[in-house]
């Protein structure tokens, strides 16, 4: 009794496993669902927020510009309103 159970809880969860990966069909990698395969739609342009004016120089926008001390303070004055 021993061996006979814990055989029995065994078969029965691998029963149970095979039952619930199995397809209808009996072929594991078909797929009957009905996905719609359209490419997406092109991402728009970005909008153009800076009102038509230019930067005033590359160097000062740019996105590999260092990141000092020095430069924070400079760019901390710019955003502040001028008394």
């Amino acid at each position: 009794m021993k061996r006979f159970l814990p055989t029995l809880l065994a078969a029965a969860a691998l029963t149970l496993t095979m039952a619930a990966c199995s397809s209808p069909d009996g072929n594991p990698t078909s797929t009957e669902d009905d996905v719609a395969t359209v490419p997406l739609p092109p991402i728009p342009a970005a909008v153009d927020t800076s009102g038509g004016k230019k930067a005033p120089t590359p160097a000062a926008n740019s996105v590999n510009r260092e990141l000092t001390a020095p430069n924070a303070v400079e760019d901390i004055k710019k955003m502040q309103p001028q008394m």
